[in-house]
C-alpha cells in the first residue's frame, strides 16, 4: 500500500488553531503517514520533528507578498506531492487554492485533494467582512471538502457554494491534573490571598469579549463580590484592557501566554469564556476536563461543547448578564460544585484525540481514493 502524504497549509496563528494542527501533524505522523507542514516562520515552533517549508501567509491582506507567497506554497507542495492538502484558515485555504489552480498531475496521475478547515467568523468590519466573503466563495468552490468548527460556519459555507460541509473534530489534549503544590503556588503568584479566582484565557482581541468582561467585574463590586480576575493570553487589545483595569481600579491579573493551564484552572472558582464569537475553544474544553464551573457565552460552537448542563450559557456581548452569571456561581457553593460536576461528565461524552485522528485518516482516504476530482 502506497503511503499517504498529508501537507498542511497554515497561517498566521498562536492560539487553539496552531495546536490543533501541530496535534493533527504529529499523531498522523505517528500512526504511518507522511507529513509535511507550510507556514510562516513564526509557526515553525508548533512543528518540532515535521518538515516544514516557511510560506508567509499573513493576517490581512497584501496583495504583492499574498502573490508571492501563493507562488512559494505552489512550488512546496510540487516538491512534496501530497495526496491531500489540509489548509487550516480561510487565507491559508485560499493560498492553497490558487497554488493547487496550476497543479500538474501528482505520482498518481492526478492533482491533490484539498481540504480545508474554517477556524474562525467573518469579522466585524465592512471591508473585512466583504474580504472574508470572497475568501469563503474561493475556499468554498475549489475545495473538495469543507470543514467547520461550528454549525453557523457550515451554513455559511454551503450557501458560499461548498459541495462537501462536515463538521470539524477539534480536541484539547487531555492535561494531567495539576497537584495540589502547583495550585497553591499558581494562587500565591496571582495573590488571592483568601479571594475567589475567575479565570479567562485567549487572545487578548474583541472577538474574545475580555472588555465585556472587564464590564461585569464593575458591576460585582456592587454585589458585594470582589474576586481576582486571572487574563492568560496577550494580544492587540492588551494595552486597552490594562488601561480599563486601570481606570476602574480592577484587580486584574495578566499572566500573558501560559504553559500551566491545569494549575491555573485548579485556582479557578470559575472560568469565564465571554466570547463574541467562538468556534470550538480549547478554554472550554480544558475546563470541561478539569470540572470547572464555566460561564460562557451562547456563541458560535460552544454551547455544542457544553451542551445543555455543562456551563451557565449568557447573551454575547451583554455585560449585565455576565455578572449575574458570575455572581450566581461565587455566591452559590452548591450551584458551582453541581457545575463541576456536570462539566466533568459532559467531558467524558466529548471526542477523544484518538477520535479526531481517526476521523481525519479516515477523511484523508476517502479523498485520496476519489478518483473522480478536476485535474
Amino acid at each position: 500500500m502506497t503511503e499517504q502524504r498529508i501537507a498542511y497549509v497554515v497561517g498566521t496563528t498562536t492560539g487553539g488553531t496552531g495546536r490543533h494542527v501541530a496535534m493533527l501533524a504529529e499523531q498522523c505522523a505517528a500512526r504511518g503517514l507522511a507529513v509535511a507542514v507550510f507556514g510562516p516562520e513564526s509557526t515553525e515552533s508548533l512543528f518540532p520533528g515535521v518538515p516544514f517549508g516557511a510560506v508567509n501567509i499573513g493576517s490581512r491582506p497584501r496583495p504583492g507578498r499574498d502573490a508571492a507567497a501563493v507562488r512559494r506554497l505552489r512550488g512546496l507542495l510540487a516538491g512534496c506531492d501530497p495526496d491531500v492538502v489540509h489548509a487550516h484558515g480561510l487565507r491559508a485555504g485560499a493560498a492553497a487554492a490558487l497554488a493547487l489552480r496550476r497543479a500538474g498531475r501528482g505520482r498518481r496521475g492526478r492533482r491533490p485533494a484539498l481540504q480545508v478547515t474554517v477556524h474562525n467568523a467573518a469579522p466585524a468590519g465592512i471591508g473585512s467582512a466583504v474580504i472574508y466573503r470572497r475568501l469563503e466563495r474561493l475556499v468554498a468552490r475549489r475545495s473538495d471538502s469543507v470543514l467547520c468548527v461550528s454549525t453557523d460556519l457550515a451554513l455559511r459555507m454551503r450557501r458560499a457554494g461548498a459541495r462537501h460541509v462536515a463538521l470539524a473534530v477539534v480536541v484539547a489534549p487531555a492535561l494531567a491534573p495539576a497537584s495540589d503544590d502547583d495550585i497553591a503556588k499558581a494562587r500565591a503568584e496571582i495573590g488571592a490571598q483568601g479571594r475567589q479566582v475567575v479565570l479567562a484565557a485567549g487572545r487578548l482581541a474583541r472577538q474574545k469579549g475580555f472588555d465585556v468582561l472587564l464590564e461585569a467585574l464593575i458591576g460585582l463590586r456592587g454585589r458585594g463580590l470582589a474576586p481576582v480576575l486571572v487574563l492568560a493570553g496577550d494580544g492587540p487589545m492588551a494595552g486597552q484592557l490594562a488601561s480599563l483595569t486601570r481606570q476602574a481600579d480592577l484587580p486584574v491579573r495578566f499572566l500573558r501566554h501560559r504553559a500551566d493551564i491545569p494549575a491555573l484552572l485548579g485556582a479557578a472558582d470559575v472560568v469565564v469564556v465571554p466570547s463574541r464569537w467562538e468556534g470550538q475553544p480549547l478554554i472550554v474544553q480544558e475546563a470541561l476536563q478539569a470540572g470547572r464551573p464555566i460561564v460562557a457565552s451562547r456563541v458560535g460552537g460552544i454551547p455544542d461543547l457544553t451542551g445543555d448542563g455543562g456551563a451557565l450559557l449568557v447573551r454575547a456581548g451583554v455585560p449585565a448578564a455576565l455578572e449575574s452569571a458570575i455572581a450566581g456561581v461565587l455566591s452559590d457553593p452548591a450551584l458551582a460544585q453541581s457545575l463541576g460536576a456536570a462539566a466533568l461528565a459532559r467531558a467524558g461524552m466529548l471526542p477523544s484525540e484518538a477520535d479526531a485522528i481517526d476521523a481525519a485518516i479516515v477523511g484523508y482516504a476517502r479523498l485520496a481514493a476519489d478518483a473522480g476530482r478536476p485535474a
